[in-house]
C-alpha cells in the first residue's frame, strides 16, 4: 500500500454566469444596507477539539538518560574532594584532565589522539586550545555553581560537560555534543541551539535538572525558524 499522502481532487472553477449570479445576488442584498455600515459575516465556525489518532496504542517511552550522558551521576576519580560543596575550588584544567583519564580507562574515549595532544597544550598554546572558558551557574537549584565546560571539536561540533560537587567529589550530570550555534542558560535550563538540515530552521534541546535521577536530563527538543542576526549600525 502506498504511504504517499494523497492530494485532495481540484476544485472546478466557478463559470462566469455562476460569479455573475453571485455578484447581482450580494448586490440585491446590498441594497438592504445603508452606506457605511458594518455588515454582519455570519456565524464563526468553531474551531474543532484535537482528535488523537490511535488512542489505543501507547505513547512512546521516554528516552534513556544516556542519549545525553551518563545515567547516573558518575563521580570522576583523580581529583580532590570539596567538602564545602564550592567546585570552583578546583582547576578547570585538571577536571578536563581527569575527564579525559577516566574515559581512557573505560576505553570510551572522547576524543582522537591529535585532540587529545591540542588539549593537554592549552596552557603552552592558549591560541589554539580548543577548551572554552569554564562557564559557572546554578543549573540544579541548590544555591550553588555548576562547572559548565565547552570543548570545540572539528566540524563546527561542540562538547559539552557539566560537573557538580556531590558528596564532596567531581561528579559529571551532562556529557552531550552537538553543531551548537549557541548556549544558554534560562531560569536554571541549559538550553542548546543547534544547526539543521532543514533550510530556514534550527534545533533547540532543553536540558533540565532531574533530581530523581540526578541529572541533566533532555527535557524538550524542537525546531524553531532560524533566528537573524540584527543589521549593524550605518557607518560601522
Amino acid at each position: 500500500m502506498s504511504l504517499l499522502r494523497r492530494l485532495p481532487a481540484a476544485r472546478p472553477l466557478r463559470t462566469m454566469s455562476g460569479v455573475l449570479a453571485v455578484t447581482g445576488a450580494s448586490a440585491l442584498l446590498g441594497g438592504c444596507v445603508e452606506a457605511g455600515e458594518p455588515q454582519s459575516a455570519g456565524h464563526a465556525s468553531v474551531a474543532p477539539a484535537p482528535v488523537r489518532l490511535w488512542p489505543e496504542k501507547p505513547p512512546a517511552p521516554r528516552p534513556a538518560p544516556d542519549w545525553y550522558g551518563p545515567e547516573e551521576p558518575t563521580p570522576l576519580p583523580g581529583l580532590p574532594e570539596v567538602p564545602s560543596g564550592d567546585i570552583r575550588q578546583l582547576d578547570a584544567d585538571s577536571v578536563v584532565a581527569a575527564q579525559i583519564a577516566a574515559d581512557a580507562r573505560r576505553q570510551r574515549p572522547a576524543f582522537d589522539e591529535n585532540m587529545q595532544k591540542r588539549i593537554s597544550r592549552c596552557s603552552a598554546e592558549p591560541d589554539q586550545c580548543p577548551v572554552r572558558t569554564p562557564e559557572y551557574k546554578d543549573l540544579t537549584g541548590d544555591g550553588k555553581d555548576e562547572l559548565i565546560i565547552g570543548i570545540e571539536e572539528r566540524q563546527h561540533a561542540l562538547v559539552l560537560w557539566v560537573y557538580r560537587i556531590r558528596n564532596g567529589a567531581v561528579t559529571q550530570i551532562l556529557n552531550t555534543v552537538g553543531r551548537v550555534l549557541s548556549v544558554e542558560v534560562a531560569d536554571g535550563d541549559l538550553v542548546m541551539r543547534e544547526s539543521s538540515d532543514s533550510a530556514g530552521y534550527e534545533a533547540r534541546t532543553v536540558f533540565s535538572w532531574d533530581s530523581a535521577h540526578q541529572i541533566m536530563m533532555s527535557k524538550e527538543m524542537e525546531y524553531d525558524r532560524k533566528t537573524l542576526a540584527p543589521s549593524p549600525e550605518p557607518g560601522q
